[in-house]
């Protein structure tokens, strides 16, 4: 009975793993037949939900617009696959891992945040599936990495930007950091600003306090206090605009009044909603201004923009619509949908006209593009200056 009894066991475990064998051959046949050999995949993994939402939200607006407006390439239709990477490393590392796999997509687009790029940035190299991020500044995300490529400058020029602000135009000579340690960008940004500070002060000891905070955090009490007791001329404060808004509306509250600065992702209507007339005054560097068109295709954008949206274009919007179609624009010169020839030409990006600029790649794959300086004024964001690179 027992040899009985044990034969039935081992019968079944063999059928069950012809069924299981049988159901992996017909996924995968089912998988294959998915894949419409008249329909070109770019995947999008942007944070749509979490701490990054609503620059995750504004990028993937920019990129349905140009989906919309230029959906067809080598006479086959392009199609958006987009997943949410929730605003966290490992969803984003998912994502990217999904949209190689199972979505069979020629190229990625993202994404907001350096952290989340990077959390996907092992994963194109070994597949050979070219990314080109949108918005991630952080010099990280690029290097040692042949597959991915972005269409925003990188934190180093950014940094300088904003502390030859601090310096030049505001004329401070001692400056405060207040950076978020659990974001690659915020760190990476802070770093940049501290060493170009010292150089232009030439004062090793211009940077008079430093002080930390974990993302999600709304108490910076601690913080603005110790930082207030350096009593320095102006504070840098790069990080999502949530947190940050919040810091600058304790800030004002505790009597600080020095000027505020920070970088690119304050520019959400968020920032404003949530720190109201407390960010009165805030400047931070971005990529993009309405107020002053830059190629043609600048303004073809911005009407485009507003009549879907009904509502002014914006940073990430612009770098989104400029991404996508850089992308578009390697297909058309790769004349192919495999995505190493894909790579290959988008590596070889020149003078692309966007509508944040002419974009050029560098040999790290980061584009050498200008800088825009904004100011928070009657609850607006508004234009103060473009700045070259060198």
């Amino acid at each position: 009975m027992k040899r009985i009894y044990l034969s039935l066991i081992l019968v079944v475990s063999m059928l069950s793993s012809l069924f299981l064998a049988g159901c992996s051959v017909k996924e995968k046949e089912e998988e294959a037949q998915n894949v419409d050999e008249n329909v070109i995949r770019i995947g999008v993994f942007e944070p749509m939900t979490g701490a990054s939402a609503a620059g995750g939200e504004m990028t993937v607006e920019g990129i349905k617009l140009a989906n919309e407006m230029f959906g067809e390439v080598l006479g086959k239709k392009v199609e958006l696959v987009i997943v949410d990477n929730k605003s966290d490393k490992v969803e984003a590392a998912n994502a990217a891992s999904r949209l190689i796999e199972k979505n069979k997509v020629s190229a990625i687009i993202g994404s907001y945040g350096s952290s989340l790029s990077m959390a996907a940035g092992d994963l194109v190299k070994s597949a050979k599936v070219p990314a080109v991020g949108c918005s991630p500044t952080n010099p990280l995300v690029t290097l040692n990495n042949d597959y991915y490529f972005r269409v925003c400058f990188i934190d180093p020029f950014q940094g300088t930007v904003m502390a030859n602000y601090a310096f030049k135009d505001l004329k401070a000579k001692k400056a405060a950091i207040i950076q978020d340690v659990t974001q690659d960008y915020s760190v990476g940004l802070s770093k940049y600003f501290v060493d170009s500070f010292k150089e232009l002060t030439g004062d090793e000891n211009s940077i008079v306090g430093m002080t930390s905070y974990n993302t999600g955090d709304q108490d910076f009490t601690a913080q603005l206090t110790n930082i207030k007791q350096t009593n320095p001329d102006v504070i840098f404060a790069p990080g999502n605009y949530g947190e940050c808004a919040l810091l600058i509306k304790q800030a004002r509250s505790l009597g600080i009044d020095v000027p505020i600065l920070g970088g690119d992702t304050w520019e959400a209507p968020e920032f404003i909603d949530i720190g109201k007339e407390a960010v009165e005054g805030a400047v931070f560097s971005t990529h993009f201004t309405s107020e002053a068109a830059v190629t043609d295709l600048s303004k073809k954008f911005m009407d485009a923009y507003k009549k879907k949206y009904n509502k002014e274009p914006n940073t990430f919007a612009a770098l989104g619509f400029d991404d996508y179609l850089v992308i578009l624009d390697s297909i058309k010169r790769a004349n192919s949908s495999d995505p190493q020839k894909i790579r290959d030409a988008i590596a070889q990006t020149k003078e692309f006209e966007g509508a944040t600029g002419y974009i050029t790649l560098d040999e790290n794959g980061d584009a050498v593009k200008s800088a825009i300086i904004k100011k928070v004024e009657n609850g607006k964001f508004n234009y103060l200056d473009t700045i070259q690179p060198k």
